[in-house]
């Protein structure tokens, strides 16, 4: 519910409650849905006018039933992968990679159609899982990133299983150190750098493809030879590995939790559309960027000043800087705006 003058009203509001005149007569009764008649009217009699706000988006994607059963299969499918993960570790047991796979893949196929999988995964963030929840998350995207990128079925596959076994290293390092929120100290740093060595090693000892392996020790690895454990340069880093630092970083990013704010993809857009062709393979982060921007059409966004509205348009040469369009029905293009007002949340 919104209070607006009759001067902002716009053909298609709906009211959120009887309006009465100043001689306390029904003008207009709740539920009304307003036309340039029914506003002359209100603009004549009364200051202001209560109206229903539409349902965002997001609200419309939490309540559907594709993304009520995505969130079940998504967090049953965590527990399991945490459990499987942890026996095979800590048991010297084999990874069941075919199950893995399978369990994963079906989930993809239930999101397709309506909804999109980066649809489901921007409403998911109340699963607060630092490795099992962000692994599954790496890896659907990893799925969608190797489809845009027009890869083979059994590519797309290997990709799916590297995001999905990416950071198995963590499970061998220390706890507190894993799940700590607060910035790392710099002993602590060097402990967590371990954790794609301490994968690869895992990874080889069960026989793992030898992709799947390279993809948890190089994911941290950038093509401008800065990341880790090595320090590695583009031509030396597993194709794979280059897919999965894509899909790893936006995720890590667009799920970080601080300071109580709703984590928002567009802070991710932005990094990569100023850092990604140093950093990332420029193929996969060009096509990364140029089909992430439409999964945002028709969100409702918060801007830095307050103000919300809908992406209603996305330039592919600045994705990060869209035309919004706001309930009074004025237009803000951001591409236009200082650099200062930035889209800081999804609603």
């Amino acid at each position: 519910m919104k209070k607006l003058s009759p001067y902002q009203l716009l053909p298609g509001m709906k009211l959120a409650c009887d309006v009465y005149t100043h001689g306390d007569h029904l003008l207009l009764p709740e539920g009304y849905v307003l036309d340039e008649y029914a506003i002359s009217k209100l603009q004549e009699s009364v200051g202001s006018v209560k109206i229903e706000q539409p349902a965002t988006r997001s609200e419309q994607i939490q309540n559907s039933p594709e993304f009520v059963n995505f969130s079940k299969a998504f967090v049953a499918n965590v527990s399991a992968f945490k459990e499987n993960l942890n026996v095979a570790v800590t048991n010297c047991d084999s990874l069941d990679t075919d199950g893995l796979l399978n369990s994963t893949l079906s989930m993809m196929d239930n999101a397709r159609g309506a909804l999109h999988i980066f649809d489901m995964l921007h409403n998911m963030r109340h699963v607060d899982d630092l490795t099992f929840a962000h692994s599954l998350n790496v890896a659907l995207i990893c799925n969608v990133l190797a489809e845009w990128q027009g890869m083979s079925k059994e590519d797309i596959e290997t990709a799916t299983l590297c995001g999905l076994l990416h950071d198995i290293g963590k499970l061998v390092l220390p706890e507190e150190i894993i799940n700590k929120k607060e910035k790392l100290s710099y002993e602590e740093m060097q402990i967590y750098k371990k954790h794609p060595y301490e994968g690869f090693k895992i990874l080889k000892s069960k026989g793992v493809d030898s992709r799947i392996a390279n993809a948890a020790l190089m994911h941290h690895e950038r093509c401008d030879g800065k990341g880790y454990p090595v320090g590695y340069t583009a031509d030396k880093i597993d194709e794979f590995a280059k897919l999965v630092s894509i899909a790893n970083d936006y995720d890590t990013t667009a799920s970080h939790k601080s300071d109580a704010k709703t984590p928002c993809p567009f802070s991710v857009i932005q990094m990569l559309e100023k850092e990604g062709l140093r950093k990332y393979d420029s193929f996969f982060v060009m096509t990364f960027l140029e089909n992430i921007i439409n999964t945002f059409i028709s969100n409702t966004v918060q801007l830095s000043d307050g103000r919300t509205g809908e992406v209603i348009l996305v330039d592919k040469n600045h994705p990060s800087r869209p035309l919004i369009k706001c309930l009074d029905g004025s237009f803000i293009d951001l591409r236009r705006e200082p650099l200062s007002l930035i889209i800081e949340k999804i609603l």
